[in-house]
């Protein structure tokens, strides 16, 4: 159905953007923030008596993929800032 006030194939774009940046990028910074304290408790809860920090290099790959989920977040500010400058 084709309507002059409204670009349906442009909408559905728009809609898909906007949960990608409105939705996604704060998804995957929680997941990071998940990531880099579980690597830092070791991925278990501590029993009662015990240490509850197992040390900073509990888990290195936790510790790299939320590097890795941060650099996507960054990445994609990065992307909105020099695309609002360049009026792009």
């Amino acid at each position: 159905m084709s309507n002059t006030w409204i670009n349906l194939s442009v909408l559905w774009r728009i809609v898909v953007f906007g949960l990608l940046l409105g939705a996604g990028l704060p998804a995957l910074f929680a997941i990071g923030l998940r990531l880099l304290s579980t690597a830092r408790h070791g991925g278990e809860a501590a029993a009662e008596g015990s240490a509850a920090d197992s040390g900073p290099t509990a888990n290195p790959v936790s510790r790299i993929v939320a590097g890795l989920c941060f650099a996507a977040v960054l990445a994609a500010i990065g992307w909105g800032i020099y695309s609002i400058v360049n009026h792009s």
